[in-house]
């Protein structure tokens, strides 16, 4: 009986602290940044952006200690939660764009009224949800961070309260994903039932290659629920009115940082729990590609709000990421499918970051989001100009900025899977490349020849804040397009050793 006892007795598990160090400092941040808005007066609440901005940089510095580290891998929790190169390459993406988005968040959030403390909450609050699911290789952990994530993003995309839109933006995006997270549920509950683990390791040889009706199910209501955090067509309804009702720093984190989370969970679902299903998922995301990037660029065309037509063209890009997804299943091209994903994730939020930088300071003078608004910015503006002009020129996939390389690793993904379905799709891709340039040039041609609206050519002023948020998105849009090897370096350190578990 004693011996029985002795033997179910609780181990506690191992943890390295060192690895969770980037977790840990974000919420040690959280609970400064509650207990200082609790305490402190309105009139030293300024000291809150600091805060918030040197706690992710803390949070950053283990994540290079962590990269230093020679020792490989390190597994917790039974391999539930893992911090490795494709870990800490996504890590550091979330807590740099997360930094960016407290630089262009600054005067805006404290000019406008709203409630700072609260607001840097949430935004840290989401920032770990993603960093945790950068680490999580377990269903659990996995839905936890997910929605961890995403509860903040729902508060914080309706945080004009007194704006119909902004509540219309919330509202959508809430109940949306909360539909959403049901069907991914219901997935995992199955794929539960079928492995008898929430362990994607213990999935993937549970599922094998012998699929049957409810596993295909299992697995396809699981890409679908993911889908939607993606805002892949047809399920990217929520993107334009929360992109638009949202405030403009808030919709900058979606568009980035929570769109790459997602494609983060979904690449580690798909690589590690469903490595022998790829009969299921490659041609559902074959058809989510074509469909996002063609619908994205369509609606784009046609619209007059700035910040709108950045929402359909951020759908677009999402069916672009999706492309090397449609041939991941196939031998040989697993890794230059996971490495184009992580590449262009790097490379779009540099640019994405820094185009809802500018339209933050132009609208701080023209007190509007319509692109009429920016005609003859280069006459009093040059500057903002020019920056602007090349992350245009990047989203449009034009050398040698950042995102024509984002485009080409793409493109070489699916060329070298030498099928009929992947040229196909090469095609599709290489239209619709063509076509965004439509609504990209469409700014520039406002901007470089278009007269001024009413005749104001009074100068724009940027804040200190917003400019070095400009010049680190600026440098980076132009010093990875010129040096391809730089990013392609984090890609190959993600691909290699990251969810394919090389």
């Amino acid at each position: 009986m004693l011996n029985a006892l002795a033997a179910s007795e609780w181990t506690a598990p191992v943890i390295d602290y060192h690895a969770i160090a980037p977790e840990v400092v974000l919420a040690g941040g959280l609970v400064l940044l509650l207990l200082l808005d609790l305490f402190l007066s309105d009139a030293k609440k300024w000291v809150l952006t600091p805060v918030a901005g040197f706690t992710l940089l803390g949070a950053f510095i283990p994540v290079l200690t962590v990269a230093l580290n020679t020792d490989g891998a390190r597994s917790m929790l039974d391999g539930r939660y893992v911090v490795d190169d494709f870990s800490l390459v996504l890590k550091a993406l979330f807590l740099l764009a997360g930094y960016v988005v407290v630089l262009i968040s600054a005067d805006h959030i404290r000019e406008g009224n709203y409630y700072e403390g609260e607001y840097w909450f949430l935004l840290l609050t989401s920032i770990l949800g993603m960093v945790m699911m950068a680490s999580s290789r377990d269903l659990v952990s996995i839905f936890v961070s997910l929605e961890f994530l995403s509860i903040p993003a729902y508060m914080l995309a309706a945080w004009k309260k007194r704006d119909p839109k902004s509540n219309e933006a919330g509202i959508k995006y809430y109940l949306l994903g909360v539909f959403a997270s049901a069907v991914m549920l219901y997935g995992m509950s199955l794929l539960y039932g079928i492995a008898g683990s929430t362990k994607l390791v213990d999935i993937g040889s549970a599922l094998g290659e012998n699929l049957t009706s409810i596993r295909a199910l299992a697995v396809l209501f699981v890409v679908i629920g993911f889908a939607f955090k993606v805002s892949a067509v047809p399920f990217h309804t929520w993107a334009p009115d929360t992109y638009e009702g949202a405030p403009t720093p808030v919709t900058a984190f979606l568009s980035v940082a929570s769109k790459a989370a997602g494609f983060v969970a979904l690449v580690t679902v798909v690589f590690v729990g469903f490595p022998g299903s790829h009969e299921v998922w490659q041609p559902v995301f074959w058809i989510l590609s074509a469909l996002t990037m063609t619908v994205g660029n369509v609606m784009a065309l046609r619209q007059s709000n700035i910040v709108r037509m950045l929402a359909y063209s951020s759908v677009a890009q999402g069916g672009f990421i999706l492309m090397p997804l449609a041939v991941a299943g196939i031998e040989g091209v697993q890794q230059a499918a996971l490495r184009s994903v992580v590449t262009y994730l790097l490379l779009y939020a540099a640019t994405n970051l820094g185009v809802f930088g500018i339209i933050i300071a132009v609208a701080r003078k023209t007190r509007s989001g319509e692109i009429s608004s920016y005609g003859g910015l280069f006459g009093y503006a040059p500057g903002l100009t020019v920056l602007m002009t090349i992350f245009m020129a990047s989203l449009a996939g034009i050398p040698p900025l950042g995102g024509w390389f984002g485009k080409f690793t793409a493109f070489q993904a699916l060329i070298s899977a030498g099928t009929n379905w992947s040229y196909a799709l090469a095609v599709i891709g290489a239209v619709n490349s063509v076509v965004a340039f439509g609504y990209y040039g469409g700014i520039l041609r406002e901007m470089w020849m278009k007269p001024a609206p009413l005749g104001d050519t009074s100068p724009v002023t940027v804040p200190s804040a917003i400019g070095v948020a400009l010049a680190i998105t600026g440098g980076s849009t132009l010093v990875l397009g010129v040096l391809p090897g730089l990013v392609l370096h984090f890609g190959d350190l993600a691909g290699l050793t990251g969810a394919l578990g090389g």
